[in-house]
């Protein structure tokens, strides 16, 4: 019999880390801004999500937008490695691209040694960079050879759901790295996903949170187009479990 897939939730918050473990995550992927794709989160926030007991992967990802990174913003993310890592992750998600779309290999090198820098071992997973590569497949591919653990990939496409070939063929193409099915992922598609041979499944797992009125509001950059919208994303524990009751099912 097949090991059961992992289950990750991206979460943004202690509380968020509970709700996940609560409901038998067995690991988070902890950013900041989710509502702009996640965004690197303070040293504070990932020694408070350790804390909570479940190993968190930290994104580490300076910007929102492309994933076509200069020297500078390199640099940055390379520190930001090495903080999240000294705060207590277990691991840190990364990716960059070249200009022509192929994966950006001395930068990921370079931020796979930051990580690996603290001399305890510390896993490595790209990040949906693949999918905006030119050739996903091809990118896992060069994968076994820079040593990262894993993958989180929709196999190219809008939603995992839809990028299920693509996703069975990285897992072919990259022995020895776990490729983790995530991208729009929902309850309904889980069993697929296992089916496709996946070491793991990623949800956001999110809900937006009720605003809390303080007052007059007014909109402040790109939060919002209304009060109802100006707001953020928390876990919701019932989805958490029902993606783990789904994964057990597919078994």
């Amino acid at each position: 019999m097949s090991p059961r897939p992992a289950l990750e939730i991206a979460v943004t918050s202690p509380a968020g880390a509970r709700a996940a473990r609560e409901n038998g995550a067995d690991r988070v992927e902890l950013c900041t801004a989710l509502e702009l794709g996640g965004l690197t989160p303070s040293a504070a926030l990932v020694e408070a999500v350790a804390a909570e007991g479940l190993p968190v992967q930290v994104l580490v990802r300076c910007r929102p937008g492309d994933f076509v990174h200069d020297t500078e913003e390199v640099a940055l993310m390379a520190a930001e490695v090495r903080s999240v890592v000294a705060s207590g992750a277990s691991g840190v998600v990364i990716g960059a691209l070249t200009a022509d779309g192929a994966l950006d290999t001395e930068a990921v090198a370079r931020l796979a040694d930051a990580a690996r820098a603290s001399g305890r071992p510390v896993e490595v997973t790209l990040h949906r960079a693949v999918d905006q590569s030119a050739d996903p497949v091809a990118t896992a591919a060069l994968l076994p050879s820079l040593g990262l653990t894993r993958v989180l990939t929709s196999g190219g496409a809008p939603a995992a759901a839809e990028g299920l070939a693509a996703i069975a063929a990285m897992v072919a193409a990259a022995p020895g790295v776990e490729v983790m099915a995530g991208g729009g992922v929902r309850l309904a598609d889980i069993p697929a996903l296992a089916a496709a041979g996946v070491a793991s499944v990623h949800l956001s797992a999110k809900a937006r949170a009720p605003r809390r009125p303080g007052g007059t509001w007014v909109p402040m950059g790109a939060g919002g187009t209304s009060a109802a919208q100006d707001t953020h994303f928390v876990t919701d524990p019932e989805v958490v479990a029902g993606a783990r009751r789904a994964l057990d099912a597919a078994v």
